[in-house]
C-alpha cells in the first residue's frame, strides 16, 4: 500500500480533492465536481453549506475508489472564504452560506460599524477595514435581517471548518479564516476579540482556536463509514483557499508575493516582522504560527476571460492565438476589468468595466490581449499599495489553472517589472491542504523554509521563469498611468450606470 496524503478544496465554482504520495509529492489522482452558487438578490452570494460536505463524501469515494493501492494518512482541508454558515444546536444549517467578498449584502452594515467602532481601531485591533470581505458584518446582516435564524444559530463555520466538523467532531477554526471575521479577532493577539464578539456574534459560540497545519481531531468511525478513510487518521484545521494555495508553491518569504491565477485572482504577501496595514489591502493571520500576511484580490480574472470567449464564440485556443498576434498594449486598446465591481485596491462594488480606444480596426484578439492586460495592470496596482505598506517585493510565485499558457503569465511580468516563478504542481489549494496535513502527520519532513515554514519544494520545485520582456515593459510604463487615469475619470459615469441596474 502507498501512504497518501488527501486534500479537498471548496471552491465557488467546483470542488477538487487530490491524492499525493507522501514520500515525493506526486499526484496519483484529482477529482472535480462542478457547482453553481445561488443569486437571490443583486449582490447575494450563497450555497448550501451541505452541498460541501456531499461532494467531499462523494470526492473521497471516488478518489478511493481510482486508486486502491492507495493508504490514505491524513487529511487536509481549504474551502473559498471569509465565508459565514450558521448552524443550529444539532448543526443543521439554518441558511444557505454567505460567501466572501462577492457578496456585498452588508455593506451598509460595514459602513455602520466603522461610524459605530471607528476605522483607526478596527484597523489596529483587527487589521483591516471593514468591507464587502469582512465576515463580522454578515452574521450581523443575518441578525438584523433574519432574527428567527439567527436566534436559532448556535455556531459559526467556513468550508473547510465545516468539513474538519463533519470529519472530526471537533469545532476549530484557523486564525488565517479567523482574522477575516473582522471585526471579531484581534491580530496582533491571535484572539477573539471578546467584547465585539460578544456585541455582534451574540450568542454564538466561539470555535477553538488553531494554525492550519494543527490536527483538528481524527476521523470518527461514522466518517469513516460515510467516506471510505480510515477511522483514526488525522484531519487539520486547514484554511481558506488561497492561503492553502500559497502553501502549495512556497511563497513565503517576505520577498515574494504569491499570485493566484483563476476565475479571480489573488494576492499574499506574508511576513513575521511586523503587521502590516494598509487602507485599501486586506491585513490577516498567516497560515503558519507567529506569520502575518497582506492580501489582495481582484473580483474578475479568469472570468473575464470566459467572457471574451463567449462573447465571441471562439474557443481559448483560437484567441490566444490571435492574441499573441496582437502587440503590447493591443493596438491602442486599453481595458478595466471590473466587470464584477473591484475588490482591492479600489473596494469599489459599483466599479465597472470599461473598453477605450476601440476602433473598426480591433479585433477579438486585440480584445482578449486587452483582457489580460487588464489584470496584470490590476496586479500591478495591488503590488504598488503592498509596497507603500511596507512590504518588500521582489518575486512573484504562480499557481492556478491560468499558468498553463505563456502568454498571460508574461503580460503579468512584462506589466509588473518582476520574474515569476511557476512550480511543478499548480493544482492548488488541495495540493497545499494535503501538505500541511502530511507535515501534520509526520509523513513528510523537508525541513524548514523562510519564516520556519515548512518548505514544500522538494514535493513542488520551480519548474519554469519568467523574464520581464524590456521591450514590451517600457510600453506598459507608459499605459499603467493611463490605465489609473481611465478609472478616475469614469468612475462618477459607471457608479451612476451601476445604480440603473440596480
Amino acid at each position: 500500500m502507498m501512504r497518501c496524503a488527501l486534500g479537498v478544496d471548496i471552491g465557488t465554482s467546483s470542488s477538487k480533492a487530490v491524492l499525493v504520495d507522501v514520500s515525493c509529492g506526486d499526484v496519483l489522482a484529482t477529482v472535480t465536481h462542478h457547482h453553481a452558487v445561488d443569486r437571490p438578490h443583486p449582490g447575494w452570494f450563497e450555497m448550501d453549506g451541505d452541498v460541501w460536505w456531499q461532494e467531499f463524501v462523494q470526492l473521497s469515494s471516488a478518489l478511493l475508489a481510482e486508486c486502491p493501492q492507495a493508504r490514505v494518512t491524513s487529511v487536509g482541508v481549504s474551502g473559498m472564504g471569509p465565508c459565514v454558515l450558521l448552524t443550529d444546536e444539532d448543526h443543521r444549517p439554518v441558511r444557505p452560506a454567505i460567501l466572501y467578498g462577492i457578496d456585498t449584502r452588508a455593506t451598509d452594515i460595514c459602513a455602520e460599524l466603522t461610524a459605530e467602532l471607528g476605522a483607526e481601531e478596527i484597523s489596529r485591533l483587527g487589521g483591516s477595514l471593514l468591507t464587502s470581505q469582512a465576515g463580522g458584518p454578515k452574521i450581523r446582516w443575518v441578525a438584523d435581517h433574519e432574527p428567527d435564524r439567527f436566534e436559532q444559530a448556535r455556531r459559526v463555520f467556513m468550508p473547510s471548518s465545516w468539513l474538519a466538523w463533519n470529519l472530526t467532531g471537533e469545532y476549530v477554526l484557523d486564525h488565517q479564516s479567523a482574522s477575516q471575521l473582522s471585526p471579531l479577532y484581534l491580530i496582533d493577539d491571535g484572539a477573539w476579540h471578546r467584547a465585539w464578539w460578544e456585541r455582534f456574534a451574540g450568542h454564538l459560540e466561539k470555535p477553538r482556536l488553531m494554525w492550519s497545519s494543527d490536527v483538528a481531531g481524527l476521523v470518527t468511525s461514522a466518517a469513516a463509514e460515510a467516506t471510505g478513510l480510515p477511522a483514526g487518521i488525522p484531519v487539520i484545521a486547514g484554511a481558506i483557499d488561497a492561503w492553502a494555495e500559497a502553501a502549495s508553491t512556497g511563497s513565503y518569504s517576505p520577498h515574494d508575493v504569491h499570485l493566484m491565477y483563476g476565475t479571480t485572482m489573488f494576492l499574499i504577501n506574508t511576513t513575521r516582522t511586523g503587521t502590516l496595514r494598509s487602507p485599501s489591502m486586506w491585513t490577516t493571520a498567516g497560515v503558519f504560527s507567529g506569520t502575518r500576511d497582506l492580501a489582495g484580490g481582484l473580483a474578475t480574472a479568469g472570468a473575464l476571460t470566459t467572457w471574451v470567449k463567449d462573447l465571441t464564440g471562439k474557443d481559448y485556443p483560437e484567441l490566444l492565438r490571435e492574441a499573441t498576434s496582437s502587440p503590447a498594449g493591443a493596438g491602442g486598446l486599453l481595458m478595466l476589468p471590473y466587470f464584477a465591481g473591484e475588490r482591492s485596491p479600489l473596494m469599489d462594488p459599483q466599479a465597472r468595466g470599461t473598453i477605450a480606444g476601440l476602433t473598426l480596426q480591433h479585433t477579438s484578439g486585440d480584445i482578449y490581449r486587452a483582457a489580460l492586460e487588464s489584470t496584470a495592470m490590476a496586479v500591478r496596482h495591488n503590488i504598488d499599495e503592498m509596497r507603500l505598506a511596507g512590504a518588500s517585493i521582489e518575486r512573484i510565485v504562480a499557481a492556478g489553472g491560468g499558468t498553463r499558457g505563456p502568454l498571460w503569465l508574461q503580460i503579468v511580468s512584462d506589466v509588473t517589472g518582476l520574474a515569476q516563478e511557476v512550480p511543478r504542481v499548480t493544482v492548488g489549494a488541495s495540493y497545499g491542504a494535503a501538505f500541511l496535513s502530511a507535515q501534520a502527520s509526520g509523513d513528510t519532513s523537508t525541513g524548514e523554509g523562510s519564516l520556519g515554514a515548512p518548505e514544500i519544494h522538494r514535493w513542488n520545485p520551480i519548474v519554469s521563469r519568467i523574464e520581464p520582456d524590456p521591450r514590451a515593459q517600457e510600453t506598459y510604463q507608459e499605459l499603467f498611468p493611463l490605465f489609473r487615469d481611465l478609472y478616475t475619470t469614469t468612475a462618477d459615469l459607471n457608479h451612476r450606470l451601476a445604480a440603473r441596474t440596480r
